[in-house]
């Protein structure tokens, strides 16, 4: 998604793109404008703060021989602070670090596979080649890098966007970058809850269909969920609708056994009473027949 040729693309296509961009993993000079006080503005009454400036980026692009050239763009930075996702990002670190001074404590119990994360926080930590245990002699003494813990305790609170999209505002921006979490919620809501995965078809038509049918079902779900004001969420309205199922108990007559308050908030929004326990053949073709009308 971030590549330079994929970002190019977008940029001929006439799009735009919202993106992350990390701090700590950035240069020297990136850096010190994010901690440079000057042009952040307060926004509300819990210390968020925000600031942006218009400034060259440096991409790699490929060329037709295949080669990667670097072009400059222009791209807008947006770099916010916040009070609780500084303290959240403290709550973070604080079992990594406790995980850390465990290590030092018995590096023998560590592996390399089980020290991850809290591995740089600790001093001349050294693995053997042929265990990938942790060293722990009188050349190898261990201790916390304070260091280190410093350098990243400096950018608690600070997130960093980058965006192609120089007129919106900033605040528009963030609103923006905060609303991405739905895309990828329904990603996992198309891999669990609608079971498009393991796909029991082969043929290029068949398989095509497939999610076709798994991507109408996620915008019917999602196109709900709206409609309902987001008081449930989907995996609940899905196994909602799922129980909402009927037995034949005579001829023409069939018995609904679940309701919940699911149901009610669906019926009262779609004009369907399924708080009805019995129900003629009738009833339920005209409730069907009705689903399908489109309002012009």
């Amino acid at each position: 998604m971030i590549t330079g040729d994929n970002i190019r693309q977008i940029l001929i296509d006439q799009c735009g793109y919202v993106l992350s961009y990390s701090i700590r993993g950035s240069d020297a000079t990136f850096k010190d404008y994010v901690l440079d006080q000057s042009g952040y503005r307060d926004i509300g009454e819990d210390g968020f703060r925000i600031k942006s400036r218009i400034y060259p980026r440096e991409i790699s692009v490929s060329t037709l021989k295949g080669k990667k050239n670097k072009i400059s763009i222009d791209a807008k930075h947006i770099v916010f602070y916040s009070p609780k996702y500084a303290k959240k990002a403290k709550a973070d670190r604080e079992a990594v670090l406790s995980k850390a001074e465990k290590l030092i404590a018995s590096p023998s119990a560590y592996a390399r596979a089980a020290s991850y994360g809290a591995a740089k926080y600790v001093k001349d930590l050294t693995y053997s080649s042929s265990t990938g245990e942790v060293i722990d002699d009188a050349e190898h003494l261990l201790s916390s890098d304070e260091e280190v813990l410093a350098e990243e305790e400096k950018y608690d609170g600070y997130y960093a966007i980058v965006t192609s999209e120089m007129k919106k505002s900033d605040e528009k921006i963030v609103e923006i970058y905060r609303g991405l979490w739905k895309i990828e919620e329904s990603f996992k809501i198309t891999k669990s809850d609608l079971e498009t995965r393991p796909v029991y078809v082969s043929s290029q038509d068949h398989i095509e269909a497939h999610f076709l049918s798994c991507f109408v079902a996620l915008v019917l779900v999602r196109l709900l969920e709206k409609k309902l004001d987001g008081k449930h969420p989907v995996p609940r309205i899905l196994e909602s609708l799922k129980r909402s199922s009927c037995s034949l108990l005579e001829q023409n007559l069939y018995l609904f056994d679940y309701y919940d308050q699911v149901l009610s908030d669906i019926g009262e929004s779609l004009g369907i009473d399924f708080s009805r326990k019995y129900r003629p053949v009738g009833d339920i073709k005209k409730i069907i027949a009705g689903s399908k009308k489109i309002d012009k």
